[in-house]
């Protein structure tokens, strides 16, 4: 009776100057039984303190570095709420998040995934641009994403909340997925059961120029893109014939692989062209709106980074 209806699970790794932020909101929320865990990925800064600062308040879990899928792994296997709701270490949340999601789920009991939008912040705390992803998508999208190489407007993992059972079913993430290990949340739940999308911002997204995310983008960031792409689809494909699914990815439909490899390898007239027509019928955009001005945006913006010999490697 007294097991907590949501988990929270929180995965650092060196960012011990904005996790107390993340687990003091997690404490925060009101309205629900929840446990919140931190799992702690080998970090080297002042996290362990930052840690154990909040005393039995919350389930701390120390790690050697393995990587965010085997932290988020280690997580689930302590936790005991039927849902799971995930928080980057450097992001935080409204205190009435989990209530929202208690509720989201209680009211659509078929549904295995219920996400909402994030409010990304500049370093100085105002608002960086609107709250994301701008276009949502609730109920069966298996067929969505079929026809798009795995892509949806996904959110990112602190708005991720998933049930229990269906983590039992699909298993742990697999290890590949050191960094982005949200992607194989997005990428194969919504195969299983419809998704649920919340239209307001439940929580905030600290923008940091790190490894994956630099503006502007370069050939480094391109090609760990790629090759996460192609490990998500590869690994993605793997999973729906274990389980029996009727739906195979093609990396040919995923638009923003296309966009990348053509940045790297160039990109004559007659590829731009193809590109501007697979964009306009691209519905991994599920907005048509969108869709025109993001595809008519990125081939007008395309330039070639000079890097058509240089190989791709995988980010898996």
């Amino acid at each position: 009776m007294n097991d907590p209806l949501i988990s929270v699970l929180i995965i650092n790794c060196n960012d011990a100057p904005n996790l107390a932020d993340a687990i003091e909101s997690a404490l925060d929320q009101t309205g629900v039984r929840s446990e919140v865990i931190v799992v702690d990925d080998g970090s080297t800064d002042g996290s362990r303190a930052v840690i154990e600062r909040f005393g039995d308040r919350i389930v701390p879990v120390f790690l050697k570095n393995g990587g965010q899928a085997a932290a988020l792994n280690a997580g689930v296997a302590l936790s005991r709420g039927a849902i799971l709701c995930f928080l980057d270490a450097d992001d935080w949340w409204r205190a009435d998040k989990l209530s929202a999601i208690a509720a989201a789920f209680a009211a659509n009991p078929e549904a295995g995934l219920v996400y909402h939008r994030l409010q990304p912040k500049l370093p100085d705390g105002s608002d960086a641009f609107r709250s994301i992803p701008a276009s949502l998508c609730s109920g069966d999208l298996a067929p969505r994403m079929a026809s798009s190489g795995g892509r949806w407007p996904y959110p990112m993992m602190s708005a991720v909340s998933v049930r229990r059972s269906l983590w039992i079913r699909a298993g742990d993430i697999p290890d590949a997925f050191r960094i982005s290990a949200d992607a194989w949340l997005v990428g194969v739940y919504p195969f299983l059961a419809p998704v649920i999308a919340l239209p307001k911002a439940f929580g905030f997204y600290r923008i940091q120029q790190d490894a994956w995310y630099r503006n502007p983008d370069d050939a480094t960031i391109l090609r760990k893109r790629i090759g996460h792409w192609e490990t998500l689809i590869r690994l993605s494909n793997a999973f729906l014939r274990k389980q029996g699914l009727p739906w195979c990815l093609d990396p040919n439909d995923h638009h923003p692989l296309q966009l990348a490899r053509a940045r790297l390898e160039g990109a004559p007239l007659g590829l731009r062209a193809r590109l501007l027509l697979h964009g306009l019928r691209d519905v991994g955009e599920p907005n048509p709106l969108r869709r025109t001005r993001d595809a008519l945006r990125a081939v007008r913006c395309m330039t070639t980074l000079g890097l058509a010999r240089s190989p791709v490697q995988s980010a898996g």
